[in-house]
């Protein structure tokens, strides 16, 4: 046993470590859903598939290791959203990013109408766009092309308004759709509170790197959805904060790049 340990260099204990991390990160991305489970059948299979090879079940084992030949395949089409999600995550760094058109004009008005709908409690989605394309995740609505400002956005879901169920795409700083249907996670530990506005929320950003902010219709809160997460019951000043920390917008930058 001792000599094991002697021959262990520090390349062997980086190596463990990247693939401890590895690890980590991966049931990060997958907890709460159902592929935490499928990951969990896979390595059922895996481990009944050696003890059948170890007592000689010779009919069990060639069942599953034909089974097992299939894995590597199954593994990619199962699991499509997580490693979309996955590659979003590594993708969404400096290195790779492009400038986000989202300053902090864009970012006061969509606070602003925010508070508005939730201190009247009309419920509200609105979805950014970052570097992934929404298009082939969405099912688009009325196109409008315009500016953003709290006006519009406060008119779109006013309840009475025909684009008021569906969500608003933001891209670039403009209001490009509105009244679009978003897909729904399939987590199943997500609080009850939560509704379908959520759901989609939810959904979106665990298949892409946009930014979501909802309004609650039931309760008047407002929560923003980033990466598969949730920041919830936020007031005006913690939204503004978590969007111009999520987009990276310097308040004081700003101001002096204005002089």
């Amino acid at each position: 046993m001792l000599e094991i340990f002697k021959s262990i260099t520090l390349v062997d204990i980086l190596d463990i470590v990247i693939i401890a991390f590895l690890v980590y990160r991966v049931l990060l991305l997958i907890k709460g859903t159902i592929a935490l489970r499928m990951t969990l059948g896979v390595i059922f299979i895996l481990i009944f598939a050696s003890f059948s090879n170890f007592f000689g079940f010779k009919a069990t084992s060639w069942v599953l290791n034909n089974l097992t030949g299939y894995l590597f395949l199954s593994i990619i089409i199962l699991f499509q959203p997580e490693m979309r999600r996955a590659l979003a995550v590594i993708g969404d760094t400096k290195v790779f990013n492009k400038q986000d058109k989202i300053n902090k004009g864009i970012i006061d008005e969509i606070v602003k109408a925010s508070t508005i709908l939730a201190n009247k409690q009309i419920g509200a989605l609105i979805v950014i766009q970052r570097e992934i394309d929404l298009l082939p995740y969405i099912q688009v609505g009325t196109t409008l092309n315009s500016e953003l400002n709290k006006d519009i956005l406060v008119s779109i879901f006013i309840p009475y308004s025909p684009l008021h169920d569906g969500a608003v795409i933001v891209i670039d700083g403009k209001i490009v759709y509105a009244g679009s249907i978003l897909p729904l996670t399939k987590r199943v530990d997500i609080d009850k509170k939560f509704g379908t506005r959520h759901r989609a929320a939810l959904g979106i950003t665990e298949e892409t790197d946009a930014v979501c902010v909802v309004v609650s219709e039931e309760r008047g809160t407002i929560s923003v959805s980033y990466r598969g997460n949730f920041t919830s019951e936020l007031d005006a000043d913690s939204l503004k904060e978590t969007l111009r920390h999520i987009f990276n917008v310097d308040e004081t930058k700003e101001a002096s790049d204005d002089k």
